[in-house]
């Protein structure tokens, strides 16, 4: 080999060594130390990113329970469960006979009335509507989680939210009503 060659491969080799030690002392001393409260919180909410409580995303609003500047009950697709969960995870009471007991639901396409304005598949948080411009879409219901954000854009209105029907996948004993 040439001697330009060999030190070429040399030059590169050290500087390679030498940002990979520069970049690991670097993560190791300037790194940011991160709240575990957040990381406990963030690990109870769903991970759907969907956006109705209103915030960006769970890791944000997971964010703003730990400093409090949110309540619990802000997560709609958890429920009340969720919301004790969370409670009983910051220490404090919350009073949940307000919270509905909502039913899982999920969008449903009308073919006649879509018109493929792709308005829908733009805004759906976890990629539950396929489709193409111009053409009809379709809904996958193990993927939607009832946002609604989807029917809250369509022009058409060829978009509605329909409870899920129970099936043996999903179905669960009811709570005894209390006397």
């Amino acid at each position: 080999m040439e001697p330009s060659l060999l030190s070429a491969i040399f030059i590169l080799t050290t500087m390679g060594l030498l940002l990979g030690y520069g970049l690991g002392m670097a993560a190791k001393y300037l790194r940011v130390e991160k709240d575990p409260l957040v990381d406990d919180i963030e690990a109870l909410l769903p991970g759907t990113n969907c956006g109705q409580c209103g915030l960006p995303g769970c890791a944000s609003a997971a964010q703003a329970l730990a400093a409090r500047e949110a309540p619990v009950t802000l997560c709609p697709p958890g429920g009340k469960l969720l919301a004790q969960q969370l409670a009983d995870t910051l220490d404090i009471t919350v009073d949940l006979s307000a919270m509905g007991e909502e039913v899982p639901a999920f969008a449903v396409i009308d073919p006649d009335q879509c018109n493929g304005c792709t308005r829908c598949y733009k805004v759906c948080a976890t990629d539950a509507i396929m489709g193409a411009n111009r053409q009809i879409h379709t809904v996958f219901t193990e993927a939607c989680n009832g946002c609604g954000k989807c029917v809250e854009v369509c022009p058409t209105q060829g978009l509605i939210l329909v409870p899920e029907a129970p099936s043996l996948r999903r179905w669960h004993w009811p709570k005894p009503k209390s006397a």
